[in-house]
């Protein structure tokens, strides 16, 4: 047997997988040694802008001169990204460090969650995420509301047609920071940079385009693709349209350990960063496997985010093959929205196909959250729904309703609800494995041998396959 890691919330689960199974994961890349200093010298020396010290003493200097008291929003992601905001080589204190020392005073300094679209953290969330010493600082924090027009300033419309509504407490700020994570997306190409503001600040009117089933639908809407993506040149020139005056990004490895950290102005740190993940993310592929089996990684709080893994796994899996995808989510709403479920519900009744016809149509008014089912709708052109195995504890039955797929937990049993994640997750990859096989007509010898090609993507949504024969 091969024996795998599945990692899952805070831990690894052990599982099996048959002999002649293949582990699949990206290259590894060196962690920082001193991540702390890394810090203070990309904030120092920054990519094609002055150092951060030089530009908040600027803004403090211009707004003294104006006869006013700077104000400065540095844009912070949510828990759905796990950026290192806090602790040893946290990014967060020494921008806030640097932003007092030169004259902002911390009831002037704002730290803006940008949760695009998503729910609101609770304050505990909160805490986790930016840690104790942040909110020691007297900084304010402020979440990000979408739906909140009166906090929303119209800063124009994009050539495409999205109409840009921007966070007033950004757009107003003198000194304009972004925050975040430079990873691998499945429709913007790279998380990072722009992504900050659109779609994390941005009103949900403007998702109707940027997040659009035409956009959606684009070849070059795919993970670690800028050129040429629709989805992130919207981003970018809304972006601009905002105004940027200096990034702080950074990669991250396998084990969430900083591998680089990029600031400076929007563009060219922001390309730094995703050169770097470029390096160590796509893992090559010269087949593609009959049955894959994946995790959610930190990302799939719930149903809506785990569509990542899902999607990262295409360039590994066979037309018509089987997919294994196990989650924590560990989200109070683990499945998504109600609007979220409506339209997944919709490609459960109606197939992949039909759901991009609908979703196509002139017809069809906009629902926000669509498009985390049309990224769904791909992995179900290229598999049967009776194919994929989808398991997280946090489901029951209602969930399972508007879900497709087979709900792992019910391969196992019911009777088995009350079994802990480390029991019930290897059993569900082996019966799983087991359904799969069976209804594919392959033994355990025909995997040994070859005939039945079976793979464990370790990185789950972090690593790409990149198969020779094509993207996907």
């Amino acid at each position: 047997m091969t024996d795998i890691g599945i990692p899952f919330g805070d831990i690894a689960i052990p599982a099996r997988l048959p002999e002649g199974s293949e582990t699949l994961r990206m290259s590894e890349p060196e962690p920082l040694k001193d991540p702390a200093a890394a810090v203070q010298r990309a904030l120092a020396q920054p990519i094609e802008a002055p150092p951060l010290a030089l530009v908040a003493r600027e803004k403090v200097l211009l707004a003294k001169a104006k006869g006013r008291v700077a104000q400065a929003c540095i844009v912070v992601s949510d828990n759905t990204r796990p950026v290192p905001y806090k602790g040893e080589g946290g990014i967060l204190m020494p921008i806030i460090s640097a932003l007092l020392a030169q004259g902002f005073s911390p009831e002037n300094v704002i730290l803006l969650v940008a949760a695009g679209t998503h729910r609101a953290m609770a304050q505990g969330e909160l805490e986790a995420m930016l840690g104790e010493e942040a909110f020691a600082s007297g900084v304010k924090v402020v979440q990000h509301d979408c739906l909140d027009e009166a906090n929303l300033v119209h800063i124009g419309t994009t050539v495409r047609g999205t109409v840009a509504k921007i966070n007033r407490l950004y757009v107003e700020a003198d000194l304009k920071i972004l925050t975040g994570l430079v990873e691998s997306h499945f429709m913007a190409g790279a998380s990072g940079g722009r992504k900050a503001i659109c779609p994390g600040i941005f009103g949900e009117q403007g998702t109707f385009i940027f997040h659009s089933a035409a956009l959606m639908a684009h070849p070059n809407a795919r993970d670690l693709q800028l050129e040429g993506n629709p989805v992130h040149e919207e981003s970018l020139t809304v972006a601009k349209m905002a105004g940027v005056d200096f990034i702080v990004n950074v990669t991250l490895d396998g084990a969430f350990r900083i591998t680089g950290v990029f600031c400076g102005q929007l563009e060219p740190a922001h390309a730094a960063a995703v050169a770097k993940l470029k390096s160590y993310v796509g893992i090559p592929l010269n087949r593609q496997y009959d049955l894959v089996v994946t995790h959610g990684g930190f990302v799939a709080v719930n149903h809506y985010q785990a569509a990542k893994a899902a999607v990262a796994s295409l360039g590994a899996l066979k037309a018509g093959g089987g997919l294994i995808l196990l989650a924590n989510n560990k989200d109070p709403n683990p499945v998504g929205s109600n609007r979220y479920r409506t339209v997944l519900s919709m490609l459960k009744l109606a197939g992949a196909e039909a759901l991009d016809r609908v979703l196509a149509s002139p017809d069809w008014p906009f629902i926000p959250e669509q498009w985390q089912v049309q990224e769904w709708a791909k992995v179900f052109k290229k598999i049967s729904m009776s194919d994929f195995v989808y398991y997280a504890p946090q489901l029951d039955d209602k969930d399972w309703r508007d879900l497709p797929g087979i709900d792992g937990q019910s391969l196992v049993g019911k009777d088995n609800t009350r079994k802990s994640a480390e029991e019930t997750v290897p059993a569900v990859v082996n019966v799983a494995v087991e359904r799969f096989l069976a209804r594919r007509g392959f033994t355990l010898q025909d995997v040994a041998e070859g005939v039945c090609h079976i793979a464990y993507l370790a990185d789950g949504p972090y690593g790409i396959p990149m198969y020779s024969g094509g993207s996907a």
